[in-house]
């Protein structure tokens, strides 16, 4: 005890602060390197330009509300994979487009005043989008009375709505003329000079009338012009424009997929029967239906030409309350029973502005903003002008409110009471209609057209999928796949002893969730960036398969490897050596007849060789000769040095010029249509091939997603 004592005594300092070392040293371990760390990979930026960052919460909010607009503008269908990824790239290029013409209107002093502000919603040459919105519908011209009306609403609707809608249209405008006046600007620098429309004339003057000798490279087999790889990198670097690519990565691979057998298909149908018997009797089949279908159920009428389901002659001419199946739909069994037939429009126009509800306690707001509308409506007010400024449906606001259903149209299904009054009611019918938890929608009726016999159908339907069973098999095998062939040889072996089909995916990129022949797979993405070449995947399980990759190629930013672009550049060099062989050949020949003989190729002839074009009749594109026909240092009286063209090597000799004749030349007319061409292509060209080039982009999206 003694000795313990005396430990206590002499070293119960140092113990204590070891032990306080000890405590912050886990704590700072979890502060710099846990997974709230400062120094973690836990930033909330998914990427910036130009120093300005966007978060992952508003990148989400851009890609939410693409979704939704998107979704809408297709009638309430579901998003495709590719379309979600489609999105993903917009949204992140909305932002890059922001932020960089932000800079460039900040940098050029670009800014527009509340006068000019005024002056385009009411001045003497209002805004086009006040032109738009704006009309008097008797009398077809642009009214500033609506925009006081449409205010004098907005002051006494106690929502804001209306407020934030017209900030909103202001907004636009402003935005249009900052735009505005940045294209101006550099429009301005468009030029097309007198002295270049004089050449332009002079080189479209005359055509030339050629002969020549050419010996195409295929005269020289490819077996006996050896490439070094030297001599394959020194031509990538001295064409290092033309071999720029992105980062990407490649995995070939196979995959074990999980179909429903046979067993699985009677199983549904079974389930299906049963709830068949019930669907015989019940009262509200659609209810039923409803809750008990994998198709749900669609509460329209539909004109036979409009029914898109197999069997659908069988269904259309059921009567009323009989039943027709069991029949396949895709991966369902399907019973259809006819519920209702009545006499329908087979096209219908009509708009509506939709103002929901903005809290629970909002109803009575909405309903007095609806109100507000309808009765601007009633009084004259333009339909089109108030959807767009104050309607919360996407598809609807930008189409001045009007939707048209004909055929396989369909409104979003939060809309369908809108439709089924506007089917219901009458041509000029104006009507408010509630929308259960949503908000109010103010419809008018603008035309049915066609009527025409219309059913409505119950369709109870048993999804066929996979069981258990199924699946576990499906994956055994892929387990027991992965397990014997862990390296990319008995990868390879294995595939070709069991007969299986290796596909490929090339050219993935770090933002990549779908992947041709597999539909989301971002999960292979991500492991296919942190995995070495020839590494073998785990099982990744898909939707409705099982798949193994081998990573088969990884590809940084920056010039492509020789491996990359091999075959297109033994071509390119080995096409240069042969060139090289036909001219020491041709020993400088100082006639056609000499490069002739030398070559053992004949003298040949084409006519009208044009400047302006590249294309030679009879040779197809070769610049080079239509430029060589116009080279004054040979004119007529001399044959040309041996020439390296596309498809060999030619010497051409001009036989005669001749004149063209052209259109009369009128210098103000040709430089309308050139500068006006070139406002167009640097209109599109501008911003993603100059502007964006030119910023300092940081896309760290694929980092961010990597375990998302």
């Amino acid at each position: 005890m003694s000795v313990i004592q005396k430990i206590r005594d002499k070293y119960a300092v140092v113990i204590i602060v070891l032990i306080c070392l000890a405590i912050v040293s886990f704590l700072l371990q979890d502060v710099f390197f846990g997974r709230n760390s400062m120094f973690g990979n836990q930033s909330n930026t998914v990427g910036k330009v130009n120093g300005v960052e966007l978060s992952n919460v508003e990148y989400q909010n851009r890609i939410e509300n693409a979704q939704r607009a998107a979704q809408q503008n297709m009638g309430g269908l579901t998003l495709g994979d590719e379309e979600v990824q489609r999105i993903r790239e917009q949204a992140w290029d909305g932002f890059l487009q922001e932020q960089i013409m932000k800079g460039q209107f900040e940098e050029l002093g670009i800014e527009v005043t509340r006068a000019e502000l005024i002056d385009a919603v009411r001045g003497k040459t209002p805004h086009p989008v006040m032109m738009r919105y704006f009309v008097n519908p008797e009398t077809g011209q642009f009214d500033p009375a609506l925009i006081d009306r449409v205010r004098e609403n907005a002051r006494q609707d106690q929502t804001g709505q209306m407020s934030a809608q017209l900030e909103m249209l202001d907004r636009e405008i402003l935005d249009y003329q900052e735009r505005n006046k940045y294209i101006t600007l550099i429009n301005q620098a468009v030029n097309y000079p007198k002295w270049m429309a004089d050449l332009q004339v002079a080189d479209n003057a005359k055509n030339a009338n050629i002969s020549y000798v050419h010996v195409p490279y295929v005269t020289i087999a490819d077996s006996t012009v050896k490439v070094t790889d030297a001599e394959l990198n020194k031509y990538i670097q001295d064409h290092k424009a033309a071999f720029q690519v992105p980062e990407s990565r490649k995995v070939e691979y196979i995959t074990f997929d999980v179909i429903p057998s046979a067993a699985d298909t009677a199983a549904a149908l079974t389930e299906l029967v049963k709830l068949k018997e019930e669907l015989d009797t019940t009262a509200d089949a659609a209810s039923f239906t409803k809750l008990n279908s994998e198709l749900g159920f669609n509460d329209v009428f539909l004109s036979r030409n409009a029914i898109q389901v197999p069997e659908k002659d069988s269904i259309v001419d059921l009567p009323v309350g009989a039943i027709y199946g069991p029949y396949r739909d895709g991966n369902a069994v399907v019973f259809a029973k006819m519920l209702a037939r009545k006499t329908q429009a087979d096209t219908l126009k009509f708009s509506h502005i939709f103002i929901p509800m903005q809290s629970a306690n909002g109803d009575s707001i909405a309903k007095k903003t609806a109100d507000s509308l309808e009765a601007v409506i009633r009084g004259g007010g333009d339909f089109a002008a108030l959807a767009t400024v104050f309607s919360q449906d996407p598809y609807s606001n930008k189409s001045g409110g009007e939707y048209t259903l004909a055929g396989l149209a369909q409104l979003p299904n939060e809309f369908a009471p809108v439709k089924e009054a506007a089917y219901d009611g009458s041509v000029g019918q104006i009507k408010v209609i509630k929308l259960p938890n949503l908000g109010y929608s103010i419809m008018k009726v603008n035309a049915q057209i066609n009527p025409a016999p219309a059913v409505k159908v119950a369709y109870l339907a048993k999804r066929v999928d996979p069981s258990s069973t199924t699946s576990s098999e499906a994956l055994a095998a892929a387990n027991d796949f992965a397990s014997k062939n862990r390296d990319r040889k008995a990868f390879d072996k294995a595939i070709q002893e069991k007969g299986l089909n290796k596909r490929l995916a090339n050219n993935i990129r770090p933002m990549d969730f779908v992947l041709p022949g597999l539909g989301n797979a971002r999960e292979i993405v991500n492991w296919a960036y942190d995995a070495d070449v020839n590494d073998i995947s785990p099982v990744f399980s898909l939707e409705d398969k099982f798949v193994i990759a081998v990573m088969t190629g990884a590809r940084e930013e920056g010039t492509a490897s020789l491996e990359d672009v091999r075959p297109q550049v033994e071509s390119e060099v080995r096409k240069i050596k042969k060139a090289g062989q036909i001219i020491e050949k041709m020993k400088n020949p100082a006639t056609l007849e000499a490069a002739a003989a030398a070559t053992n190729q004949p003298v040949l002839t084409a006519e009208g060789v044009s400047f302006a074009s590249p294309f030679v009749a009879a040779l197809g594109p070769e610049p080079r000769i239509a430029g060589a026909a116009f080279n004054k240092t040979w004119g007529t009286a001399k044959s040309s040095d041996p020439i390296q063209g596309v498809s060999g090597v030619y010497v051409i000799k001009v036989s005669s010029y001749v004149d063209v004749q052209q259109p009369a030349y009128d210098y103000a007319t040709q430089r309308q249509a050139a500068e006006r061409d070139t406002r167009q292509m640097v209109d599109q060209l501008l911003f993603p091939l100059i502007l964006k080039k030119k910023s300092d982009i940081k896309d760290n999206r694929a980092q961010f997603f990597r375990t998302n």
